[in-house]
């Protein structure tokens, strides 16, 4: 007999989303198939799927141990986050199909379905650097007998979600900075910044509003810049690595001495970047928005204001919601407001004469129009009941056998 060949053996993701592209988050489960089509027959041992998880830091850093004698030392961590294995065919000798203890596949396209959950706990968010990476993916073995195995492996995304309508990241940033330069024995003016944004978090795909004033009291030419850093921070054995990069930035026009520049709400778009990593032990992702004056032979003027991506976006009530106590009390103070309200009108102030007389009763309505419609007008203008602490009706309570008193609702 004359054993088939594997034509095509992959994974493939049972993707919910219209991109067609495998997300999930903690919690979701991911499901698939291995697809193994042959032409022929061939006879397998076992087909195993693997789903893995892992957090990965590695570099290197040259060492001098004398004058002449050099070492590259090796810097490595790992976190895990998934480690899952199920067994889509077994060799057992008792299933049907088997030869000697191997099951037979036959010419044509054969599918396993697989399904997994993803732990509950916090996973870290799929991201690749300069120095490690978050890696999920799903891998498959299919043993055969007297041949080496065949692997596919075929890697998912998985997102840690990060909701930005908090009241952590809904709070406002803001700083201000002054400098003064100096030229041998001349001291120039000051140059200050002041600079605000309406919140910490934000999405990829969002435009941050800045507002800022910059006042050039020097005798130099200054150029107001700002600028989104993506900060990459790796741990290993107790050493650190970071990586800075620019993810976008703005420039304003020159200010010339004496002069100052307002920015009232200009717009520094995020591009597509991974969120935030905030929880993993030995990768940290942060962002900050970095607002500065460019000084010509001079050190910048820099204020940083930090930021968190996240993959939640902004409610369109969010931004009211997180600061509604400091916008009610700015109101207050802008309009004068008294400490005490004012107490809400009487009824008869409320309800005219003309308006009860225009009421007829309820009994001098068409029956047609029904017991329900009457009862509804019938208290449409009448006064609420007043409120009183003393039981309208004390003949309810009585005394139950026990000697204890019995008290019913009232009507």
């Amino acid at each position: 007999m004359v054993l088939g060949k594997v034509k095509h053996f992959f994974v493939s993701f049972d993707c919910l989303n219209d991109s067609n592209v495998p997300v999930f988050a903690s919690g979701d489960f991911v499901s698939g198939r291995v697809v193994v089509e042959i032409t022929g027959e061939i006879r397998v041992k076992s087909l195993n799927i693997f789903g893995k998880g892992l957090a990965k830091v590695r570099w290197t850093e040259s060492r001098n141990a004398g004058s002449n004698t050099a070492y590259t030392q090796n810097f490595t961590e790992e976190v895990e986050y998934l480690n899952h294995r199920d067994v889509l065919i077994s060799h057992s000798r008792d299933d049907d199909g088997c030869d000697e203890g191997f099951s037979v596949l036959h010419s044509g396209r054969h599918e396993f379905p697989f399904s997994f959950e993803l732990p509950q706990t916090p996973l870290a968010t799929s991201f690749e650097g300069k120095h490690g990476s978050v890696r999920y993916w799903v891998k498959a073995e299919l043993h055969r007998p007297w041949l080496l195995p065949m692997k596919t492996k075929k890697e998912f995304t998985v997102f840690e979600h990060i909701d930005i309508n908090t009241p952590q990241l809904l709070s406002p940033q803001a700083g201000t900075k002054d400098k003064t330069l100096c030229c041998w024995f001349c001291t120039s003016g000051p140059i200050s910044l002041s600079a605000k944004i309406e919140r910490k978090g934000y999405t990829p795909g969002e435009s941050i509003q800045i507002f800022a004033e910059i006042e050039n009291c020097s005798s130099r030419v200054v150029v107001p810049k700002a600028a989104v850093y993506q900060t990459q921070t790796f741990f290993a054995k107790g050493k650190v690595k970071e990586i800075k990069q620019l993810v976008s930035n703005l420039r304003g026009d020159p200010l010339q001495s004496g002069k100052t520049e307002t920015w009232d709400g200009k717009m520094l778009k995020i591009p597509p970047v991974s969120p935030s990593i905030l929880d993993c032990g030995i990768i940290r992702v942060e962002y900050s928005l970095m607002v500065y004056v460019d000084i010509p032979r001079a050190v910048n003027l820099t204020l940083n204001l930090p930021l968190v991506i996240g993959t939640i976006p902004l409610h369109p009530f969010g931004s009211r919601t997180s600061s509604v106590s400091s916008q009610c009390s700015m109101t207050m103070g802008w309009l004068g407001l008294p400490e005490r309200p004012e107490a809400p009108p009487s009824y008869s102030e409320a309800v005219t004469d003309g308006q009860r007389q225009n009421n007829p009763p309820a009994g001098a309505r068409d029956e047609l129009e029904g017991a329900l419609y009457a009862y509804i007008h019938e208290f449409r203008y009448q006064p609420p009941p007043l409120y009183c602490e003393i039981d309208p009706h004390p003949e309810q309570v009585c005394v139950a056998q026990d000697g204890r008193p019995n008290i019913s609702p009232s009507r």
